[in-house]
């Protein structure tokens, strides 16, 4: 499977944008998928995944404004991102790899798949 990000911008702190995972060459629904974010001078870090049975997970950060989700029949996995802030100023990655398990969804270097970010920009 490939996956291509998307919907990144430029957008006013309390704003929101979704960005767009597609994937081609495979099934999204067939795998667990990640979304993380590296801020410049920072290392990349977790956002927020959703299973293949369309559990969600959050990082502490973006719960409650973020919200990741999947139309299986566009084959696509969407993060909704709203009342954004300066500091979520980053380019996102999303993420997959064979054999992810749930316990392990936040953890970077088990994703061996990576689409090529998005840079989402927050200004104050």
């Amino acid at each position: 499977v490939q996956l291509q990000a998307s919907g990144g911008g430029l957008v006013q702190a309390g704003g929101s944008l979704r960005l767009s995972c597609a994937a081609s060459g495979g099934t999204v629904r067939n795998y667990h998928i990640g979304w993380f974010r590296q801020a410049p001078g920072k290392e990349r870090e977790f956002v927020s995944a959703i299973t293949r049975s369309r559990d969600n997970y959050y990082s502490d950060s973006v719960k409650g404004r973020f919200t990741i989700s999947r139309d299986n029949a566009k084959n696509t996995v969407y993060l909704q991102m709203n009342s954004l802030k300066p500091e979520d100023t980053a380019v996102y990655y999303c993420a997959t790899s064979a054999g992810l398990i749930t316990s392990s969804l936040r953890n970077k270097d088990l994703y061996h798949i990576w689409g090529q970010g998005t840079l989402v920009t927050v200004s104050s």
